[in-house]
């Protein structure tokens, strides 16, 4: 079984990324997963392994807006800010996965920021 090569590159980078970006209760880790179609994203505590917010582009709220999928994805990071600052949370670390930091990853950063997310 021979895999890709695009994705043993990603995965690389992933692991790259996560040796450095970690996540705890005061400050979570906001992780993006980036689907051909779709989009998701949580905020997570590395401490204790567990979600703490999470959002995606299949909600029948965001699914439900005619859009881009960077539109929809700017409405997925707005979504998880609101939870967070529901939870008390202002402020996290931004972990791409693996992604380059532009188009959909890009717009669910900003759409955090907008939320009122600090990172």
């Amino acid at each position: 079984m021979s895999l890709d090569a695009k994705v043993v590159r990603r995965q690389k980078l992933r692991w790259r990324i996560r040796a450095r970006v970690s996540g705890t209760a005061q400050m979570p880790r906001l992780s993006v997963f980036r689907s051909n179609s779709d989009i998701y994203a949580q905020l997570i505590d590395d401490k204790t392994g567990t979600t703490l917010v999470s959002a995606n582009s299949r909600m029948k709220d965001i699914a439900a807006i005619k859009g881009t999928k960077v539109e929809k994805s700017a409405m997925v990071g707005k979504i998880v800010a609101q939870k967070a600052l529901a939870l008390g949370l202002t402020a996290c670390v931004f972990d791409r996965g693996g992604y380059l930091y532009h188009g959909r990853v890009k717009s669910v950063a900003d759409g955090a920021r907008e939320g009122g997310l600090k990172f």
